[in-house]
């Protein structure tokens, strides 16, 4: 009789423990279900934005919708006014959520193939024939010397600025150097034949004497690697040229 209310009283414990796990499972579940439920406001993309949008005329072009708290992808903007003075840095497809690292400030943008200005530096292009551009092999972040040639009142060379940052080639058929030594250009390959537009980052002061050279006289460039030596220059004359030069 014993050993029968023993086995009662075991079999009793283990339906109300079992009672209990089950209980708690099922709260725990309902919990998540809950939880997947919740739903926040999202602003998504209804029609195709192409990149360079201001965010200003995003207005018509997205919609606030309720979606699952576990399906809004983190960085979402809640409120337009959150990106006011950007623009989409790429084209917004419709149905996607809108992203504040997609935008950004029109000046902080630059194109590829370019580097950015130093701070109170000024760019200023130039178009040049490839021999006087170092063959065309020049690339965006390369420093470069200026020559400038005159004929007028009389013959004249001189290299009027050395270390000049580059900050674009377009024509050109070398890429940009992203801080890579630009590479001597292979023995035998077809020497460029189109005109090239470099741009430089120069002072306002500096940028004088290169128009001045553009308008009225002709501009070369030389590749000023590190180190360079651009001691001992002097404006050279016909009347130095033959061993008049110190």
């Amino acid at each position: 009789m014993r050993r029968r209310l023993l086995a009662a009283f075991a079999a009793l414990v283990l339906t109300l423990v079992g009672g209990v796990v089950l209980v708690a499972y099922v709260r725990g579940a309902d919990a998540r279900a809950a939880a997947g439920l919740q739903t926040v406001q999202v602003l998504v993309v209804q029609e195709l934005v192409p990149a360079g949008t201001p965010a200003d005329q995003l207005a018509d072009k997205v919609d606030t919708e309720l979606v699952p708290a576990k399906t809004a992808v983190a960085g979402r903007v809640a409120d337009l006014a959150d990106l006011a003075g950007r623009v989409a840095t790429v084209d917004l497809q419709p149905g996607e959520q809108l992203l504040a690292s997609r935008f950004k400030v029109p000046g902080d943008l630059r194109a590829a193939g370019t580097v950015d200005v130093p701070a109170g530096k000024q760019e200023v292009s130039v178009l040049l024939d490839p021999q006087r551009a170092v063959g065309g092999r020049l690339a965006a972040g390369d420093t470069v010397g200026v020559y400038l040639s005159m004929t007028d009142p009389t013959a004249s060379t001189h290299g009027v600025l050395h270390g000049v940052l580059v900050t674009q080639v377009q024509g050109a058929p070398a890429a940009p150097s992203d801080g890579a030594d630009t590479q001597t250009a292979s023995a035998g390959s077809a020497a460029p034949t189109g005109s090239l537009m470099v741009t430089l980052a120069l002072t306002a002061r500096d940028a004088e004497e290169v128009v001045f050279g553009a308008e009225h006289g002709t501009l070369w460039l030389s590749l000023e690697p590190d180190g360079a030596d651009n001691s001992g220059t002097q404006v050279v004359t016909p009347d130095n040229v033959y061993g008049g030069r110190p």
